[in-house]
């Protein structure tokens, strides 16, 4: 299907990810194992991505995506597709600077794409839906820090590596039909300075030659126990935003995709970006609480006295997929309920 070229002033997207149904993985957790296998499980991941295009429609959601409901992790989905790892030598290593710990696959060998990696599911959701299509790959940075390696001894080399194969999925998709392409680097507001350099550096890599619209995602994690328990120790600004952003305004990198309501990040921030489309988390991920519209529109109202209104791409703080289904729906729907009232206001 075409994409539609309307797009509203404050138009609405989320993070990536999306809670999975249960006849296709556990409920209410990361790292879910499949409850199907082979042609079923392929089909069952094609029904889940379907359905994962018709909620968000439903509620509103300008921006849409396949949920990553047929990827297991954010990371991991797109590894299973590289040679050159093997999953059967587990790691266990602190990620996130130690934060927490995972059993992580191994890097033996030169890194290779076997194929295309997420090829179905973007064209499926290409063709369901006449939104703009937005689709999420891990980050180079966040890639290394999850996984061991044994083969090429150099961070900064390895994400190379992994660049480029991300640079040729990237351009498949937008091949396919994609409008944005959003890099995950969750891995940013761990390292900071190295942020600011060779993980920029690695991004460009990854959208050389990709005629899609790029955007990369930051945040404090999903709301699970070991984020939730970091976050404590933050202070009362998070202020780390500022030790990367102003060399995030220089790249080429389009969309800046940050944590706001519930964090304490001061909104003062915006002004780093200048130039940038900032997609400003408006919901919470780490509580069940749902936002009403007025929390929303507060959110974007406070947004607009530090970024161009035109720039402000109302979204999630993080992904999804570990939230009770129902309540998630829910705050989708406020998402774009809030983003409507805020166009009353401030259109």
């Amino acid at each position: 299907m075409p994409t539609s070229s309307a797009t509203p002033l404050f138009p609405t997207t989320i993070a990536g990810s999306l809670p999975k149904p249960a006849w296709l993985a556990a409920p209410n957790k990361l790292w879910a194992p499949w409850r199907l296998q082979g042609d079923e499980l392929a089909e069952a991941k094609d029904d889940a991505t379907l359905l994962a295009l018709k909620l968000q429609e439903d509620a509103g959601i300008d921006i849409v995506c396949d949920g990553e409901q047929a990827r297991q992790h954010f990371v991991h989905g797109f590894l299973e597709a590289v040679e050159g790892i093997d999953f059967e030598r587990r790691v266990e290593m602190g990620i996130r600077d130690n934060r927490y710990k995972a059993m992580c696959p191994t890097v033996v060998g030169e890194l290779r794409l076997r194929t295309r990696v997420h090829a179905r599911e973007a064209r499926l959701a290409r063709a369901h839906t006449t939104r703009k299509l937005k689709f999420t790959l891990p980050g180079p940075m966040t890639i290394v820090d999850t996984i061991a390696d044994a083969h090429y001894g150099d961070r900064v080399t390895m994400a190379m590596a992994f660049a480029a194969l991300l640079n040729e999925e990237a351009r498949g998709l937008a091949a396919d039909g994609v409008d944005v392409i959003q890099f995950d680097e969750p891995a940013f507001n761990v390292y900071m300075a190295d942020a600011a350099g060779w993980g920029i550096d690695a991004l460009h890599r990854a959208i050389e030659g990709v005629t899609a619209t790029s955007a990369v995602h930051i945040c404090y994690g999903y709301g699970i126990p070991a984020n939730i328990a970091w976050k404590a120790t933050l202070g009362a600004e998070w202020r780390q935003y500022e030790k990367f952003f102003p060399a995030l305004a220089k790249s080429r990198i389009d969309q800046v995709s940050l944590e706001c309501i519930n964090a304490h990040v001061p909104m003062s921030v915006l002004t780093l970006l200048d130039g940038k489309d900032v997609l400003i988390g408006a919901i919470d991920v780490a509580t069940d609480t749902i936002e009403t519209p007025e929390d929303v529109a507060a959110v974007i109202a406070r947004a607009t006295e530090y970024a161009p209104k035109e720039k402000i791409v109302p979204c999630t703080n993080c992904g999804m997929a570990p939230m009770h289904r129902d309540v998630a729906v829910k705050k989708l729907e406020a998402l774009a309920r809030g983003a409507a009232l805020a166009r009353e206001r401030l259109g």
